[in-house]
């Protein structure tokens, strides 16, 4: 990765990536969006099945993201879905998805129902995060705030959890991306092209290691 001067440095750079990345997503056409999306949960259910994942954090795609609007209900209908709700510091609590949703902060869609703590995130099975881009050691590019950061960070509680981020095809990027120290990789992506491609390994004190 190149030497940036500051922070406020790598934070631009990461601006300049996310912007290029969001605006290839925009470009995509309709049917493009369906094929992807289609492929993408199939690629995510067989990940549940293989793993025998019972409880699932995950997230309502939005506009392009990958995995589309059926992401949640596919989900829902093979294991139990905790979904995020954005709290007003940027931080994540969690809510057990029951079939419906409301509108949330920053136009999100959110479950309806008790929250469950910012801790929830560590029992889950199976943690599927939105990325804009992602690196071949994992890091991954989010929307800025530093919300799944966060989130991610909970997990070192529980070593062994794996975080899969969605992508499109061209997300995954073989130069690394920038980084701040408090960013957290993931796992492994899925693509519709590429289907899941394991990034990282959780060695035995839960930190994520290059292969």
């Amino acid at each position: 990765m190149p030497e940036f001067a500051d922070n406020a440095d790598v934070s631009a750079a990461k601006s300049a990536v996310r912007g290029a990345a969001l605006a290839r997503r925009r470009a995509l056409t309709p049917a493009t969006r369906e094929d992807a999306a289609g492929a993408v949960v199939r690629e995510v259910l067989s990940l549940v099945r293989r793993a025998g994942a019972r409880r699932i954090c995950g997230y309502v795609p939005i506009g392009a993201e990958p995995g589309g609007p059926s992401l949640v209900g596919a989900l829902a209908a093979v294991a139990e879905v905790l979904l995020p709700v954005l709290r007003s510091d940027l931080d994540l609590d969690w809510a057990l998805y029951t079939g419906s949703l409301a509108p949330a902060a920053r136009g999100l869609l959110s479950p309806v129902g008790p929250l469950l703590g910012v801790s929830a995130v560590a029992s889950a099975d199976l943690v599927i995060v939105p990325a804009v881009a992602v690196d071949r050691g994992g890091t991954r590019l989010g929307r800025g705030g530093g919300s799944y950061d966060r989130a991610l960070a909970r997990l070192l509680v529980r070593p062994g959890v794996p975080v899969v981020a969605l992508l499109h095809d061209g997300e995954l990027v073989d130069g690394p991306l920038p980084t701040l120290p408090h960013d957290r990789r993931v796992s492994g992506v899925i693509t519709p092209a590429l289907g899941v491609v394991w990034l990282t390994r959780l060695d035995e004190t839960g930190w994520m290691t290059h292969h």
